[in-house]
């Protein structure tokens, strides 16, 4: 049996939902929902309503991940996961994550109507930490799905001193039911996302529909380098402990080793804070991260030992003291041949070609890869732009990606997924 598409409405109904789960915001100029804050709790209830009108069983976990279930075959029955999720960074774009729980959704919606029956169960899930904005707990919400969320971060706090085990009893639920999210080992059959390519390569090769073959793995870095505080007027420049230029040497240090690197490397110093900040005072102490990421991960952890020899070497040129402490981990993911392969197909019964391509952005699969095998697909977006207001996926696009998922779920039957890294491309 299969689904008739109208890919035109679902690209549309794709569009409006995006545009009214864009509208929850901590602020009335721009998109900024954070993780278990109020803003979560609204988008979260949005996705829960949006799921039951799909004809979907509800239910949500400790960790705040929006579960809509479907099981023709029984509660028991092995799943498949589809999934993204619904938290931003601050001045975001809309489609960041809310596309694919969107497109997830929309795919079931029309599987259900059309009476589809299939050997197993299908869970659309919409995560709330991706993007690791209020505390530095990256994947936590897939992480407790996979089953190997670190208690260890529940002392982790916000930038108001908020820890999130604080956070979680807010937000209404209990840490104490945090393994209760975690699925059974071996009753998971896979992890499929559709994502924004967040990239130009789609653009440039005139394509909607990507598939990746692998997730970047990345380090994040805390990095505070110290001198000593002075006046701006009267301390020569030659007797000077000057924490910034010291740190700017480094964050181009950092720049450096990444245009080095031949797998693709790169690496970003986001934020910079300045102690004690007065412009008629010598900087004594600068903090500053650097995110790091490659498809190699040897390559990444030789960078990073390249790095912190610099570091040290700059900190002893300049007298001041350095300290490098990583905050975040994740090695490269593979995504699974077959699913690689699968989503072609899908995408080949539309008409297109979907060329494979590697993430180097993070996602929840570098997480639920711990759990099951993982496939991306991804959905060109305009100007490759992404973390930005101006972040845009034509309503074209989406629906063409709501099919794919259609067709891919059609075709789907109980494959033997013994790993997420045999035969994977990387």
């Amino acid at each position: 049996m299969s689904v008739a598409l109208d890919i035109a409405a679902l690209g549309a109904r794709a569009q409006a939902m995006i545009e009214e789960l864009g509208a929850i915001s901590a602020s009335p100029d721009h998109l900024t929902r954070f993780f278990l804050t109020p803003e979560h709790r609204r988008a979260a209830d949005l996705v829960g309503r949006w799921m039951r009108e799909a004809g979907l069983e509800v239910s949500e976990d400790a960790l705040g991940t929006v579960r809509g279930h479907w099981h023709p075959a029984g509660p028991d029955a092995p799943r498949l996961l589809i999934g993204s999720h619904i938290d931003t960074v601050a001045d975001a774009g809309k489609y960041d994550g809310a596309m694919g729980v969107v497109l997830g959704i929309l795919a079931l919606q029309e599987i259900v109507r059309a009476g589809l029956s299939r050997p197993y169960g299908i869970d659309v899930l919409a995560f709330g930490d991706e993007e690791g904005t209020r505390f530095p707990t990256t994947l936590s919400s897939s992480a407790a799905c996979a089953g190997v969320f670190q208690t260890a971060s529940l002392n982790a706090t916000d930038a108001q001193g908020v820890t999130l085990r604080e956070a979680i009893l807010a937000y209404g639920n209990a840490t104490d039911d945090i393994p209760k999210a975690a699925y059974a080992t071996g009753g998971v059959i896979a992890y499929v996302e559709a994502h924004i390519e967040q990239g130009p390569v789609l653009e440039a090769e005139g394509e909607p529909l990507g598939v990746v073959t692998a997730i970047a793995g990345a380090s994040r870095l805390s990095v505070t380098v110290t001198g000593e505080a002075g006046h701006a007027g009267t301390v020569p420049m030659r007797m000077r402990r000057d924490a910034l230029p010291g740190a700017a040497e480094m964050a181009l240090a950092v720049e450096r080793i990444a245009k080095a690197d031949r797998h693709g490397m790169v690496a970003t110093v986001g934020r910079m804070h300045i102690d004690p900040g007065s412009i008629n005072v010598i900087p004594a102490r600068v903090t500053f991260t650097v995110d790091l990421r490659s498809g190699s991960d040897m390559s990444r952890r030789e960078a990073l030992e390249r790095f912190e020899r610099e570091a040290h070497r700059i900190a002893d040129q300049r007298h001041l003291g350095v300290v490098i402490s990583a905050f975040h981990e994740v090695t490269t993911v593979p995504c699974y041949r077959d699913l690689q392969l699968r989503l072609r197909n899908a995408v080949a019964d539309l008409g297109h070609r979907a060329p494979l391509l590697p993430s180097g952005a993070g996602h929840d699969g570098q997480a639920m890869v711990n759990l099951c095998p993982v496939g991306m697909l991804f959905v060109r977006c305009k100007g490759g732009i992404s973390h930005n207001p101006a972040e845009y996926a034509s309503p074209e696009d989406m629906g063409l990606a709501a099919a794919a998922l259609i067709r891919f779920i059609e075709r789907f039957q109980l494959p033997q997924l013994d790993g997420a890294t045999d035969g994977a491309q990387n």
